[in-house]
């Protein structure tokens, strides 16, 4: 068999061993389902000139801007650009924030082919402010060019797309540290074991949230980055956030219980992740990634939203230090009459990431306030979310995370209806730890997401909640999004001038009496949870606490 033909931008010795030319010569496929199947089984994987003719018939039906550079504008500029210069000896744009091009069996030229055309692109892109993951796009692209001129406009191609569902990479630092926190958020949702192990080893687990697209975009060997590279190309960015989270399944599975290999769980996992080809094949990768039952692509949609929209409500636009988000609970000014600091840092860790950004503000405690319920809703309206804290008599805690403003229950006229959203959660610390999260999460063959509601921007988040019915139109996982089988698995929270609820549907998670007195929990189809505490409860103490934006106080 012939060997692949390689360009010349590539180290024939290194390749001969990454890559192997088994696979079929052509692909026919026009169907997207097919391509989608085709892609996610490595049908051009095998085949290095195979996978370049499908890399281009890709790229090149990329849906992209009226006036995007194309191989004869790099031809017209690199000169002038470049100079003299060898490629090897060319500075990074600003905009690849110190991210080293990945060599990928390229040879010298190649790396500084790579250079050239990054170059080249912050010449024609002055939008494009924030971009790490660039390097790593063009230098594998450039295995799969003719020439440095077609690397660049396939590399154009893909930060030019203009379909407003297809985004691709992120181009700004808004983009990209809001996609950190969207991460975050998934992590949290979806690899709870893992975020446990995250929360208690590092000093501020976000830091390690935001390498996320290190890992894929620079660490990750070519034979595993190509793979997710062929797979991204035909389904777009979610699969970015599936591989990552499957990244996090096996690093947690290999590493836990074993000590850290060094005093940096971020180090961890990059070391883990640049190695990871020994014990985890490529296809191994993709099989966990798609076993992710993730949320739809319109709800990541919102979620990411709302996390650029806290962003913006802070004045995060362009990169800055970022503080430690678990000090967002301090010990020398934060007193509960219910939980210690370290577990209300433990509950920190799982909400939102965009309320996780804010401090903890007591709205309401039964010990200040009095035992009225009516004294609880008017503590706590205009604020969104809230957390509720309650202590037994038996020394038992437990609460729940509520996304939605307690003014809502006036909507109903006096009667006891259910509001909310899927971000809710229900939750006990003692005798041992517990959350419950909306049944949808881990179940989501419950439901079929709704495609034909265009999403809109979710409610501010930190602050009281606007006025404004646009704002507050489409927030992340709203029911209605979803086909459910029945109401009883949205109601998320409820309150009438007798009683508090908490979940529904067979039961209720917590019900509390119009005194602050009594309760009663139990499993409900809402959260699918065990009982949080003594099926049937005196209290002890209850605390609402809101969110609060440090930059308000």
């Amino acid at each position: 068999m012939d060997p692949p033909g390689y360009n010349c931008f590539v180290d024939r010795d290194k390749m001969d061993t990454a890559v192997q030319d088994l696979g079929p010569k052509e692909l026919s496929c026009t169907e997207p389902q097919e391509l989608k199947q085709l892609a996610r089984q490595g049908y051009w994987a095998r085949s290095y000139a195979l996978r370049g003719k499908v890399y281009q018939r890709l790229i090149r039906d990329i849906p992209c801007r009226t006036v995007t550079p194309d191989a004869s504008v790099y031809s017209d500029i690199v000169g002038k650009i470049v100079g003299k210069h060898s490629g090897s000896s060319l500075p990074l744009p600003e905009f690849v924030d110190n991210t080293q091009v990945p060599s990928y069996c390229l040879n010298p030229r190649g790396e500084g082919a790579v250079r050239k055309i990054l170059l080249c692109i912050a010449n024609q892109f002055p939008d494009v402010s924030f971009c790490p993951a660039l390097p790593a796009v063009v230098a594998l692209l450039l295995h799969y060019s003719a020439d440095e001129a077609q690397c660049f406009e396939n590399a154009c191609r893909i930060l030019a797309c203009n379909d407003p569902s297809r985004k691709l990479v992120d181009q700004s630092f808004l983009a990209f540290e809001s996609s950190c926190m969207t991460f975050g958020d998934l992590v949290n949702k979806y690899c709870q074991a893992a975020h446990k192990l995250m929360v208690a080893v590092s000093e501020d687990v976000l830091q390690v949230y935001a390498d996320w697209q290190r890992w894929l975009f620079g660490e990750l060997p070519l034979s595993h980055f190509a793979r997710v590279f062929d797979v991204f190309l035909v389904e777009g960015y979610k699969v970015l956030y599936r591989v990552a989270l499957a990244i996090l399944k096996f690093f947690h599975k290999v590493r836990a219980g074993q000590p850290p290999e060094s005093d940096s769980v971020k180090q961890d996992i990059r070391a883990f992740v640049r190695d990871i080809a020994k014990t985890v094949s490529p296809e191994k990768l993709l099989e966990k990634a798609f076993a992710i039952r993730l949320f739809s692509r319109k709800e990541i949609q919102l979620l990411q939203m709302a996390n650029e929209k806290a962003l913006k409500q802070k004045g995060i636009t362009v990169k800055q230090k970022r503080q430690f988000v678990h000090l967002a609970v301090h010990a020398e000014n934060f007193h509960s009459e219910i939980v210690s600091v370290r577990e209300m840092r433990d509950i920190w860790s799982w909400v939102p990431e965009r309320f996780a950004l804010c401090q903890p503000l007591l709205l309401f405690s039964s010990l200040q306030h009095g035992y009225s319920l009516t004294r609880f809703y008017l503590q706590c309206e205009g604020h969104e979310p809230t957390l509720l804290l309650i202590k037994t008599t038996q020394k038992e805690v437990c609460g729940a995370y509520l996304s939605t403003d307690w003014s809502e229950r006036n909507k109903f006229g006096g009667k006891v209806g259910f509001f909310g959203t899927g971000e809710c959660f229900v939750f006990r610390l003692q005798p041992e730890v517990q959350r419950y999260e909306w049944v949808v999460i881990k179940h989501p063959e419950l439901t079929k997401p709704v495609s034909s509601e265009a999403p809109a921007a979710p409610s501010p988040p930190c602050r009281p909640v606007s006025s404004d019915p646009a704002d507050r139109l489409s927030p992340f996982l709203a029911a209605r999004h979803f086909n459910l089988p029945s109401k009883t698995e949205s109601m998320f929270m409820a309150g009438g001038n007798d009683c508090l609820i908490v979940g529904g549907g067979g039961g209720q998670a917590l019900y509390i009496d119009g005194d602050l007195n009594r309760g009663r929990t139990g499993h409900c189809d809402t959260f699918n949870n065990q009982p949080l505490c003594s099926e049937n409860f005196l209290i002890a103490a209850v605390e609402a606490w809101g969110f609060q934006d440090p930059d308000t106080q």
